[in-house]
């Protein structure tokens, strides 16, 4: 039972949470060890909070996930998980991790609280609303990079907030892409939702919101107290430009994951990161 509840909470999307120690290298805190600890008891509160979700949300699903070809395979589904042992793990989990934040601080807690109700109304009724849902699934990254900054006490940067919903955004429309293009004329049967968009609503998005994001990266990093962060923008355009040509030329964008496989992005992504420490922490 506890392998399959493990299944049921998704743990190979918790690197999502991951997004919450960005507030801790940009306030260039990466070598402050009591902050640290801060930061990762966030991040164990949000895999539980995140996790429940996806118990819940295939609770809720279960009579369709039943019908479909692979998620009739997810211990809910299948009948391996029994609903009301699902339900109890998800709620101990939850309280669990609600606990944990508050003995944090306040701010992480309420934090918390807005990512799980956004993400429980998301599951409830927001997912069947045209572009709502994928605009609530960039909200949640964007609390997501809040709670990493509450955690350790340190300033939400505006940038931080605007440059974290767009990357969200961009990948999510590149996910809703790629499914419509995967599954055609039986997208519908996936997700309802893809009803109404169209390939081309996807790709004219995409290009707004590449834009908006490029912009958005590029004026933070000239208007960055090191000016030398601006060595970092011709990464964060590869990284961009090749996750595009993976969407439209390699079928790539199902799921974000997929880029972890792709030897350029984790090359880019790497290289990014190895710069942005190097530029922050040794060149003043």
């Amino acid at each position: 039972m506890f392998k399959d509840i493990l299944i049921s909470m998704r743990p190979k999307q918790w690197y999502k949470n991951l997004v919450i120690f960005i507030g801790i290298v940009f306030s260039l805190n990466l070598l402050n060890f009591n902050l640290w600890i801060n930061a990762i008891y966030a991040f164990i509160g949000f895999c539980l909070l995140s996790g429940s979700m996806y118990i819940i949300n295939d609770y809720l699903d279960i009579e369709k996930d039943r019908k479909h070809p692979i998620k009739c395979k997810r211990p809910l589904a299948s009948g391996k998980l029994k609903a009301p042992h699902g339900l109890f793990f998800s709620g101990i989990f939850i309280i669990t991790a609600l606990m944990l934040t508050y003995i944090i601080n306040i701010g992480l807690l309420i934090t918390s609280l807005a990512f799980f109700s956004l993400i429980l109304i998301y599951s409830l009724f927001l997912k069947e609303i045209c572009l709502v849902d994928i605009l609530t699934i960039s909200t949640g990254f964007v609390l997501r990079a809040v709670a990493g900054c509450v955690a350790i006490g340190v300033l939400v940067s505006p940038w931080l907030i605007l440059c974290t919903f767009l990357l969200a955004l961009f990948l999510a429309l590149g996910k809703r892409r790629h499914e419509l293009v995967l599954l055609k004329n039986k997208a519908v049967d996936h997700r309802k939702i893809l009803s109404g968009y169209s390939r081309e609503m996807m790709d004219q998005m995409m290009n707004i919101t590449t834009s908006a994001l490029i912009m958005s990266y590029s004026i933070y990093a000239f208007l960055a107290t090191n000016i030398y962060i601006m060595t970092t923008i011709p990464l964060a355009f590869y990284g961009i430009f090749r996750y595009l040509f993976l969407l439209h030329n390699k079928d790539m964008g199902g799921e974000p994951e997929m880029l972890f496989k792709d030897r350029g992005m984790i090359s880019c992504m790497f290289l990014w990161v190895i710069m942005v420490v190097g530029v922050l922490y040794f060149i003043k």
